[in-house]
C-alpha cells in the first residue's frame, strides 16, 4: 500500500510541475501596463529555479567571496587594486543574489 501512496504522490507532484509552464504561459500576459514589467517577465518555472537553486548558491558565493576578499586584503592593498577585488568578489554575486528581480537574468533596477 505504501508503494502506491508513494507512486501517485509522485506522479501528482510530476503532473503539477508539468503543469505549471501552460499556466505560467497564460499568467505571462503583461495587462498593467508598467514598462518594468514589460521588459523581462520570467516565467513560473525559471522564478522557481531561481528560487530554489540560484539565489542560494549566489548567497554562498558572496559570502565566500567575502572571506576570500579579508583574506586577499594585504596583497591587494599591495598591489592597488582592494576596489577592483571587492568588486569582483563581493559587490558583483551579491549584487545578483539580492538586487536581481525574481527569474530575470539582468540585475539591478531597469530605470527608463
Amino acid at each position: 500500500m505504501k508503494l502506491f501512496r508513494s507512486t501517485a504522490v509522485v506522479l501528482a507532484l510530476t503532473t503539477g510541475l508539468l503543469a505549471l509552464q501552460a499556466q505560467a504561459d497564460v499568467a505571462q500576459q503583461n495587462t498593467s501596463g508598467d514598462p518594468a514589467y514589460t521588459v523581462e517577465a520570467p516565467k513560473a518555472y525559471s522564478m522557481i529555479g531561481d528560487l530554489v537553486i540560484a539565489r542560494p548558491l549566489l548567497i554562498g558565493a558572496t559570502i565566500i567571496g567575502a572571506a576570500a576578499f579579508v583574506v586577499s586584503l594585504p596583497f591587494t592593498a599591495l598591489g592597488g587594486n582592494v576596489g577592483e577585488a571587492g568588486q569582483a568578489l563581493v559587490v558583483e554575486p551579491g549584487r545578483e543574489a539580492f538586487v536581481r528581480c525574481l527569474g530575470c537574468t539582468t540585475s539591478g533596477y531597469q530605470q527608463n
